[in-house]
């Protein structure tokens, strides 16, 4: 593990970030939270204050405008930055002894002494598939709104968390509404097959018709054509495939895994490819949080962006770890992964990250129409890596409490396959 490099206390004047959503918005408040009082800027790419996204699929008909993170949070950028760029997607980063320089689309070069890369993701896009929309930004939601009127036909490609929250939505407006998954169940990629096929009836039984292990080979503005030759009418395609950290930006000066995320450490430092501190800059003087980042934990491994609780929480590591008083960092937490979503009628929570070779245990009956929990546990051990809970609230802080420890949970297994006994009973100490 790299220690933080010594620095002076006030080798930090100007700070720059780079984004303008949730994590961006979460390190400008933690920044001056902690003290920092030099001139901060933010550089957005959009046009709109940081609002949240969760609401965008959620709620996509029923809150038609932006859920501003000034009146969420508290936390207004317009009035903490000493200057809001907005509408000024960044295109380039320079490293150099003496500080960083950011590059946007519009307007002059930003120079300060750090950065933080906040710039979040976009929506995954596949080749043959132009007529398909996304859904990410505000404006992406208010075309799809738009487009879905009682009557409409419309094909979700994907039926993984984004794409069944749609489909649920649309199909109480009376929409007509047929996902189809790739895989040979929803949520394969995050619960894996046995636990993500249970998921499977739900679709039925709130309308909306689920066509699964259906590979997609072309998008026409009218239809959807799949492998096996089947032709699926639509009014309206919504690819719903995920997406993928916004860091092109970055290619040439920082190093970036496959997929485009940046390797962070516990205080989302930014990573060389070995795991050392980036050769490109001072461990402190570039960081990465958010949907950008993949960080380095003790008890989870590499833990991917892409969780709100993540770019909610990550920024006050961030901050503690940038602007310490000089003596090093605190601590930083270890927060486990957590993913929340309304979908099809029910209330989803995961907590973790399942592998997969994990054993997996249920507690309650998939089948009898209540709540009930999947639990992953490491193969043939009493180690506990991650709870998913559908309708099932105890549950939900149980599995809370449980990952707030410094270790991976232990549980008895046998206590807790029975879902009459709280989570935390079955904790062995």
């Amino acid at each position: 593990m790299t220690s933080q490099p010594p620095r002076p206390p006030d080798a930090l004047r100007r700070i720059v970030v780079v984004g303008a959503g949730l994590a961006a918005t979460q390190t400008v408040g933690a920044l001056r939270e902690r003290g920092f009082d030099g001139h901060l800027t933010v550089v957005g790419a959009e046009h709109l204050p940081p609002y949240d996204r969760p609401p965008l699929s959620k709620h996509l008909l029923d809150r038609p405008a932006p859920t501003f993170l000034a009146d969420e949070l508290g936390i207004d950028v317009r009035s903490l930055a000493d200057d809001l760029r907005l509408g000024q997607p960044a295109r380039a980063l320079r490293l150099e002894e003496d500080g960083v320089e950011i590059l946007t689309t519009d307007g002059a070069p930003v120079r300060a002494d750090a950065v933080v890369v906040a710039t979040g993701a976009r929506a995954r896009r596949v080749p043959g598939w132009e007529h398909a929309l996304v859904l990410h930004t505000a404006d992406d939601a208010a075309v799809l709104r738009d487009r879905l009127v009682p009557g409409t036909r419309l094909v979700i490609i994907g039926a993984g968390w984004i794409g069944a929250e749609v489909a649920g939505v649309a199909a109480v407006a009376g929409v007509h509404v047929t996902v189809l998954e790739a895989a040979d169940a929803p949520l394969t990629g995050a619960l894996g097959a046995d636990v993500g096929r249970l998921t499977g009836p739900w679709f039925e039984t709130a309308g909306v018709r689920l066509v699964t292990d259906a590979r997609v080979v072309r998008v026409d503005p009218d239809a959807v054509h799949l492998a096996d030759g089947e032709r699926v009418a639509a009014d309206v395609v919504l690819a719903a495939v995920g997406a993928v950290p916004a860091t092109g930006w970055l290619a040439g000066t920082l190093p970036l895994d496959p997929d485009g995320s940046v390797r962070v450490d516990e205080g989302y430092a930014v990573l060389g490819a070995d795991g050392s501190t980036a050769d490109t800059a001072p461990q402190w003087r570039v960081r990465a949080v958010g949907d950008v980042a993949r960080r380095r934990s003790r008890r989870h491994g590499w833990v991917s962006g892409g969780h709100w609780d993540g770019a909610l929480r990550g920024p006050l590591d961030l901050a503690a770890a940038l602007v310490g008083d000089g003596d090093g960092p605190p601590a930083a937490e270890d927060p486990v992964p957590y993913v929340f979503s309304t979908q099809l009628g029910h209330e989803l929570t995961l907590f973790g990250t399942p592998a997969a070779d994990d054993d997996v245990l249920l507690r309650g009956d998939p089948a009898s129409g209540d709540g009930w929990s999947a639990l992953w546990f490491r193969p043939g051990s009493d180690t506990l890596t991650a709870v998913f809970t559908t309708d099932r609230p105890r549950d939900v802080g149980g599995a809370r409490r449980l990952f707030a420890g410094a270790e991976l949970p232990r549980l008895d297994r046998s206590l807790a396959a029975d879902a009459d006994v709280a989570l935390r009973a079955a904790h062995r100490t």
